[in-house]
C-alpha cells in the first residue's frame, strides 16, 4: 500500500504511564485506522528502521488485512506483580480478579534474593494455589538463577533468567542434573524474527514469551508456535508495552492458536498470557478491558475518538512518527 494511505488514516498518540518503563514516562505510538480495523505502530524509541519494520508489518495487518480466525472467544491472563515489598502484593493482586497464574518480577536492582523470595511468599500467601512464574529480565548470572531456582520454587518457569541464549542453555542443563524441575523461558532472547529459532535450535528454554509487534505480526507468531511446538517449546504470548489497539493483536494471536488436545482428546488451553498490562498506563486510547475470572474477551476494540483526541501527541512529534514510518516502510 502507498505511504500517503498509510498517514492519512494515521494518528499519533502520547500515553502517560503509571510507571517509568525503558527510560521513559510517555508512550508514543502510531495507530492507523484501517479498512480491516485498526493497527499500532510503536517500536521502542531506540529502534532503527531495519528493526522496526516488523512492527510495521504487524500494524498493517492488523489495519489492512485482518486477524485470522478466532478458535476461542476469551483467553487466560496471568497477574504481574512489580518489584514491590511484600506489604503492597496483595494489593497489586487485587488488579487481577480470577487470575491463577501470577508473573512476579525479580532481581531488580537494588534488591537481594532475599527480596524476591519474601515477594513470591507473599504472593502464595494471597493465592495459596497460585502457579508462579518470575521474571529476572536477565538479572541473573547462571549459579545465581541456579540458586533462585532452589530457594523460589515451585515454579512454573524463569523468564529471562540470564542473558544470553548461551547462558539459558547452560541453566537448562545444570537445572536437569540438580533435579530443579523448573522450566527457563526466553523473553528478551526473542525480539527480533530470527532469534526464536536460534532458542530452539540450541535447545535453550522451555518456553517462548513472544510478542505480536516484534515477530510482524499474527500470522508469523502462529507460524513461529508451530516451528517451536514441533521442538517440543511452549509458548506464552505477552505484550510489548501494547496500547488498547495493540492488545487487539495479542489477543488475537491467542485465540488464533491451533487447538491442543491431551491424551483423553480435551482441549488444552493456552498458557496464560502476559496481556493483562493496561494497568501500566494511566490513560489509554480504550476503556480499560475488563478481567473476569482471570480471562479478557478477544473481541477487538476501537479507540475513543474523544480519547483520542485528548492525548493526540505534539505536531512535532507526529511528524516525527511519520518520517519513522516511511523509514520503516523500506524494509516492509
Amino acid at each position: 500500500m502507498h505511504i500517503d494511505e498509510i498517514l492519512d488514516r494515521s494518528h499519533v498518540v502520547a500515553l502517560p504511564m503509571a510507571v517509568r518503563f525503558r527510560g521513559v514516562d510517555t508512550r508514543e505510538a502510531l495507530l492507523i485506522d484501517g479498512p480491516a480495523g485498526w493497527g499500532e505502530f510503536a517500536p521502542f524509541l531506540e529502534y532503527d528502521a531495519r528493526e522496526s519494520a516488523a512492527w510495521l508489518r504487524a500494524g498493517l495487518e492488523a489495519a489492512f488485512e485482518g486477524f485470522p480466525a478466532y478458535r476461542r472467544s476469551v483467553v487466560e491472563v496471568n497477574a504481574t506483580v512489580p518489584a514491590v515489598i511484600p506489604g503492597e502484593v496483595e494489593s497489586v493482586l487485587a488488579r487481577y480478579p480470577g487470575c491463577r497464574v501470577v508473573k512476579v518480577k525479580v532481581a531488580e536492582k537494588g534488591q537481594t534474593l532475599a527480596d524476591d523470595v519474601a515477594r513470591v511468599q507473599a504472593v502464595r500467601a494471597v493465592l495459596p494455589q497460585a502457579v508462579v512464574r518470575v521474571d529476572a529480565n536477565r538479572g541473573w548470572t547462571v549459579p545465581e538463577a541456579l540458586e533462585a531456582a532452589r530457594v523460589l520454587g515451585p515454579l512454573d518457569y524463569m523468564e529471562q533468567p540470564c542473558h544470553s541464549v548461551e547462558e539459558l542453555a547452560q541453566l537448562r542443563g545444570e537445572l536437569m542434573r540438580a533435579g530443579l524441575f523448573v522450566r527457563v523461558a526466553a523473553d528478551e532472547s526473542i525480539r527480533r524474527e530470527e532469534d526464536p529459532y536460534r532458542v530452539a535450535e540450541l535447545r535453550a528454554a522451555d518456553v517462548a514469551v513472544v510478542k505480536v509487534a516484534p515477530l510482524g505480526g499474527v500470522r508469523p507468531v502462529l507460524a513461529l508456535t508451530e516451528h517451536l511446538r514441533a521442538r517440543h517449546m511452549d509458548v506464552t504470548v505477552a505484550s510489548a508495552l501494547d496500547t488498547a489497539v495493540g492488545m487487539n493483536a495479542g489477543l488475537a494471536a491467542v485465540a488464533a492458536l491451533p487447538v491442543l488436545e491431551d491424551d483423553d482428546g480435551l482441549d488444552v488451553p493456552p498458557a496464560a498470557a502476559g496481556l493483562a498490562t493496561g494497568s501500566l498506563f494511566v490513560e489509554d486510547v480504550a476503556a480499560p478491558r475488563e478481567i473476569v475470572d482471570g480471562h479478557m474477551s478477544v473481541e477487538p476494540v476501537v479507540p475513543d475518538p474523544a480519547r483520542l483526541a485528548a492525548l493526540e501527541a505534539p505536531a512535532d512529534r507526529r511528524d516525527w512518527w511519520f518520517a519513522r514510518v516511511r523509514e520503516a516502510l523500506q524494509y516492509v
